[in-house]
């Protein structure tokens, strides 16, 4: 069986990315069509001969960086892929690579990560994030309308939908009207052990952008008074130095080695914002330790409250305070041991499994 596997963007080493890469090992032959690729970020993962980039790739540097601007592109560049001499097709989507053509006798299976928030439930908040006047405003509202309609269009192009968690189930079938397999992504959880040590820090790996929020944290433990250490990179990176206090310390982007170090002596772990799903809060949990999550998304799947970690129910930080103070009342009652364990149900091996059976029931 011919096997083509297609992401949104090889630019960057995430979550997504993560699962990507399994599939890669899983069909060590099939080549990777991306919209962009660095090879710099991402060639020692995916090497440059295995990968193949959309006419974007062509586009000026400082493009690519800024990938806002190539935006209206990125359907015509998904949709240019010629996969016609293939069997099947994987696709792993936050936004366009579930658009790819497929001819008539192949199978198109989209690990959907999100259907594009920055189209759908997160367009408003979007917006008001670019700062931008009345003209550019409507402009880039009637862009957003176009990408909708291409987006629900290129939706009816998936064969079989998989979906990393049950909160992106029920977007796939609110916005896309489709039904999806809930496979939640694959973490190694066999590289972590448990430890009741910690360092006395509190954590955040995240990537350092508005959607993540992590202002709020920072805000927090400057007026706590406790040590809170995030590891990142993205746009807010000076921002958040700038209001970081004495106790606060954003160490910008670290190697994988390095982050595990991190979270296997750190105290908690932190995640502020809804996300789909959430690798590296179970990272975490697979080191022993309590994860403080906003309760929605993902977060609501993968932690237990009084056993795994705790919640707040609003993004602020009366409610994130409230949170860690329950968490740091139930330090006693956490077992690493257990915590752990809870953690090993989202291990790389069961993901493997239960994608290939789903591959096999989707082919046969």
């Amino acid at each position: 069986m011919k096997v083509a596997l297609v992401h949104d963007f090889l630019v960057k080493m995430g979550g997504a990315e993560r699962v990507l890469k399994a599939f890669a090992d899983l069909y060590p032959d099939a080549p990777i069509y991306t919209l962009l690729y660095d090879e710099k970020v991402c060639g020692k993962t995916f090497p440059a001969k295995r990968v193949r980039t959309s006419f974007l790739q062509k586009a000026p540097a400082f493009l690519r960086k800024k990938q806002r601007y190539l935006f209206p592109l990125m359907p015509r560049a998904i949709e240019g892929f010629d996969l016609s001499g293939f069997d099947l097709v994987i696709s792993s989507s936050n936004a366009f690579a579930h658009g790819v053509l497929t001819g008539s006798q192949t199978k198109h299976i989209s690990y959907c990560h999100s259907p594009m928030r920055y189209a759908w439930d997160y367009a408003h908040e979007y917006i008001k994030e670019q700062n931008i006047g009345k003209v550019k405003k409507y402009a880039i509202e009637k862009m957003m309308e176009g990408v909708r309609m291409w987006d629900k269009v290129a939706s009816d192009r998936v064969d079989t939908y998989i979906a990393n968690s049950r909160h992106v189930r029920n977007r796939i079938k609110k916005y896309y009207r489709k039904n999806a397999e809930v496979l939640y992504p694959p973490v190694d959880t066999f590289h972590f052990k448990p430890t009741k040590v910690h360092q006395d820090y509190f954590l955040i790996v995240a990537a350092l952008t508005p959607f993540k929020k992590i202002d709020l944290a920072v805000q927090l433990f400057n007026k706590i008074d406790k040590q809170l250490i995030v590891i990142g990179s993205g746009n807010q990176y000076e921002y958040l130095k700038s209001i970081a206090g004495p106790t606060v310390h954003v160490l910008g982007h670290k190697e994988d080695k390095v982050v595990h170090e991190y979270l296997e002596n750190c105290r908690a772990f932190i995640m502020v914002n809804e996300e789909d799903f959430g690798i590296a809060p179970v990272e975490a949990m697979a080191c022993g330790k309590p994860v403080l999550a906003y309760g929605k998304g993902g977060a609501l799947e993968t932690i237990i409250p009084g056993e795994t970690g705790e919640f707040f129910y609003e993004q602020s930080i009366e409610s994130m305070e409230d949170g860690l103070g329950r968490m740091i009342v139930n330090e006693p009652r956490y077992e690493p041991e257990k915590i752990h364990k809870h953690a090993v149900r989202f291990a790389h091996k069961n993901f493997v499994e239960s994608f290939k059976s789903i591959v096999k029931q989707a082919v046969k």
